[in-house]
C-alpha cells in the first residue's frame, strides 16, 4: 500500500507541476463558452490532447524495455535540467494565450457528434499537445523507471487530473483574483517541484 500511494503522489504531483500553467488557457476556453461554443468541446480537447502526450511519452517506457537500468536512471537529469532552466527563465506564454482566446470565440459546428469531432475541438487538443513539451520531457523519464503496472496507475491518476483541471478551471473563472494568485506563485513553484521529480527519478533507479 504504501508503494501504491507514493506512486499516486508522484504521479499527482507530477501533473500538477506539469499542467499548473494550462489551467490559464483552460480559463481562456471556458470564458468564451456560449450556446455554439460548448464546453464539451474544451474537455473532449482537452482528453485528446493530452492523449497525445501520453502516447508520447510513453516511447520513453518502450526505451526502458532495451536501456539498461542505469541509463534510465540518469533521466532523471532531464526534469531537473528543466527545472534549472526554468530557474533563469521567464516563460512568455502571450502566443498561447492569443490563440486560445481565438478558438474560445470561434463558430464551431452544430450537432452532438459533429460538435465532438470539430475543427475547434481539435483546435484545443492541439493548443493542448503544443503546450504540453514540458510535459513530455517529465513524463518520459517517469514511465522509463517505473514497472508497466506503475504506468497504468500513472495513466490513470493523469485521467482524473484532467478531469478535475477542467472542473478547476471552470470554476475559477468565476474567480479571477485566485487565477491571478496561481498564475503569480505557482509557476515560481514549478522548477523546484521539477527538480525534485528529477532526484526522486534518480534515487529510485540507484536504489532499486
Amino acid at each position: 500500500m504504501p508503494g501504491i500511494l507514493l506512486i499516486i503522489g508522484t504521479a499527482a504531483l507530477a501533473f500538477i507541476t506539469t499542467n499548473i500553467d494550462d489551467i490559464l488557457l483552460i480559463m481562456l476556453f471556458f470564458a468564451g463558452v456560449n450556446a455554439v461554443f460548448r464546453k464539451r468541446h474544451i474537455i473532449v480537447g482537452q482528453y485528446l490532447g493530452f492523449g497525445a502526450i501520453m502516447i508520447i511519452s510513453l516511447l520513453g517506457f518502450a526505451g526502458a524495455l532495451i536501456l539498461p537500468e542505469s541509463i534510465i536512471g540518469l533521466l532523471g537529469i532531464i526534469p531537473i535540467g528543466m527545472g534549472v532552466v526554468m530557474l533563469f527563465r521567464k516563460d512568455d506564454d502571450e502566443d498561447a494565450d492569443e490563440e486560445a482566446e481565438e478558438v474560445a470565440h470561434a463558430q464551431p459546428t452544430t450537432g452532438l457528434l459533429a460538435s465532438l469531432i470539430s475543427t475547434h475541438t481539435l483546435r484545443v487538443a492541439g493548443i493542448t499537445l503544443a503546450n504540453g513539451a514540458d510535459n513530455v520531457s517529465v513524463y518520459v523519464p517517469l514511465f522509463a523507471s517505473q514497472t508497466p503496472q506503475e504506468v497504468a496507475l500513472t495513466i490513470a491518476v493523469f485521467g482524473v487530473g484532467v478531469g478535475a483541471l477542467c472542473y478547476a478551471a471552470y470554476r475559477l473563472v468565476r474567480y479571477p483574483k485566485i487565477a491571478k494568485l496561481i498564475d503569480r506563485y505557482g509557476e515560481r513553484l514549478v522548477p523546484y517541484v521539477f527538480i525534485l521529480l528529477g532526484v526522486y527519478i534518480l534515487l529510485e533507479s540507484l536504489m532499486g
